[in-house]
């Protein structure tokens, strides 16, 4: 329930007021914070590549399971568990998935071999499965859908973000005190962060500052229906084009989150610790582009809404031109400069396409419609960037492996560019009613 407000009369923030401003950033804050913890979980990994080839004697295309694993389960799992978190209660949800994910990253310290590694990696992909569609949907419910695209770049962000200290991190504690203490580090900050989320959110809280949907920002439910139906995941032509084409995209950030550290190691003769540095630095500059990004989505948006899809296909094509090029050249200075503005935007389309979900689908499944994206994130992108550059870097080495990764930007441009022009079409099958005093291209 919301509050009535008198337009154009200022009035004295009362201490409700302040805490209605306060409330939904604090709810930013730890959920962003748990998915810096995801991602540190996920991606620590990537870090002790090297100790776990030397000591294991693993292949590239093992090192590459390990990581894909966890985005083949979360994208299997991210549907049916985002169903749960509608239906069962966010905030709950929320909490039971970092505890899981959280002591499976301990079970990683405590492998013995490839194969229990493996399975408690897959238990970090069930724990994580939902967690940030059902995140995002508690995130987007308390703030102005004028947001979307800022908001889902900068909490998708703490992927990139989390894969830096995860990389960073686990790299000098497993220089300094064995791999098993990176794993275990992880585990317990993800602990942590439950905790803390446990007793500062809740359900009653998150509804009484819940912003609901209008007619301009989502999708309006039939007369005496609570929820939408599932089947509008997949109602409209550009939402589908949306998942595709944003999931695809992801494929180079999946290689360049797994591999990164292992490229820096071999192609400039590094040592894992200072190779696991500088790979954190290029995922640094992967979460600012998103953060980035989504702004100037939103600002490109305000204008002329279907202007999101443009930003993202600029977004994708720059991605191609600068990492293809980088990729290309020999080691170097300029090398490093290319794949730098290269990583700037090679998840800039993160925030466009959760804004065109969100603007698709109904508030009732958005977790739902989050966990689909999600879906597709992981298993066109994450789970199948690191797998295939692994079996492609055991055939024709790693370096020559990287140059073909940023060929996947091809195919999303050609299904964001699809969903650009079915978007306007898809606006009006949605909202009939109101689509007739809207010009093509000019719906909110």
């Amino acid at each position: 329930m919301s509050l009535p407000v008198s337009v154009g009369v200022a009035t004295p923030a009362s201490p409700l007021s302040r805490v209605s401003r306060v409330f939904p950033w604090v709810v930013f804050a730890l959920t962003f914070g748990l998915l810096l913890s995801d991602y540190m979980s996920r991606q620590v990994l990537s870090a002790v590549f090297p100790f776990l080839k030397d000591e294991w004697g693993l292949t590239d295309t093992q090192l590459g399971s390990l990581t894909s694993v966890v985005a083949l389960t979360v994208g299997v799992l991210a549907v049916p568990l985002s169903l749960v978190g509608d239906r069962w209660g966010r905030v709950r949800s929320i909490v039971v998935m970092a505890v899981v994910w959280s002591l499976a990253t301990l079970g990683c310290a405590l492998a013995a071999g490839y194969g229990h590694l493996l399975a408690a990696r897959l238990l970090i992909g069930v724990g994580e499965a939902a967690y940030g569609s059902v995140g995002l949907a508690v995130v987007l419910a308390v703030f102005s859908a004028k947001r979307r695209a800022s908001l889902t770049g900068a909490f998708m962000a703490a992927g990139s973000f989390g894969s830096v200290l995860g990389v960073a991190l686990g790299g000098v504690l497993a220089a300094q005190f064995g791999w098993r203490w990176a794993f275990a580090a992880m585990g317990i900050f993800g602990l942590v962060l439950a905790g803390l989320y446990l007793v500062t959110i809740n359900e009653r809280k998150l509804a009484a500052h819940q912003i609901a949907d209008d007619a301009a920002t989502g999708p309006a439910l039939a007369a005496g229906q609570q929820r939408a139906k599932l089947t509008t995941l997949f109602s409209t032509p550009a939402v589908v084009l949306a998942y595709l084409g944003g999931g695809l995209q992801l494929f180079i950030t999946g290689s360049l989150f797994a591999w990164l550290p292992s490229y820096f190691n071999r192609a400039y003769d590094l040592a894992p610790d200072r190779a696991a540095k500088v790979a954190a630095l290029y995922i640094l500059i992967i979460g600012a582009g998103m953060v980035v990004c989504g702004l100037i989505t939103d600002r490109v948006g305000q204008t002329r809404p279907i202007g999101k899809w443009t930003t993202a296909i600029v977004f994708a094509a720059l991605t191609l031109a600068f990492l293809g090029a980088g990729f290309a050249m020999q080691p170097g200075g300029p090398q490093k400069l290319l794949l730098a503005v290269g990583c700037f935007f090679a998840a800039g389309t993160t925030g466009p396409t959760g804004a065109m979900v969100a603007r698709l689908t109904h508030e009732s499944i958005r977790a739902t419609a989050f966990g689909t994206l999600t879906f597709f994130n992981n298993v066109l992108g994450l789970a199948a960037g690191s797998l295939v550059t692994g079996i492609l870097a055991d055939r024709l080495g790693l370096e020559t492996a990287m140059r073909y990764v940023p060929l996947a930007a091809v195919g999303a441009v050609i299904l964001l560019i699809a969903g650009r022009q079915a978007y306007p079409s898809s606006i009006r099958r949605l909202e009939p009613a109101t689509a007739t005093d809207t010009k093509d291209g000019d719906t909110a």
